[in-house]
């Protein structure tokens, strides 16, 4: 059977700091490497290849530890606030 109720949940705020960290680290890891953070990290995003993420100051390693659907979730709730 196809279960018709939306499922809810919800990102505790402690979770919320970390990912603004590890975001932010890889941001200026892959802006200090001359990448364009902002397309490597959608690039990311759109298909979990961690190679659009540089090895660089452990950036890689760092974004694939965040749950993907909550780093969206996130995002998507600050774009629109």
């Amino acid at each position: 059977m196809t279960d018709t109720n939306t499922q809810k949940f919800t990102v505790p705020s402690d979770d919320k700091e970390n990912m603004r960290r590890i975001l932010r680290t890889v941001f200026n890891a892959l802006q200090e490497k001359g990448y364009n953070p902002v397309n490597q990290i959608v690039g990311y995003l759109l298909t979990e290849d961690p190679t659009y993420i540089t090895n660089y100051n452990n950036a890689r390693s760092m974004i694939c530890k965040l749950d993907r659907d909550e780093l969206l979730q996130e995002l998507v709730r600050c774009y629109l606030a």
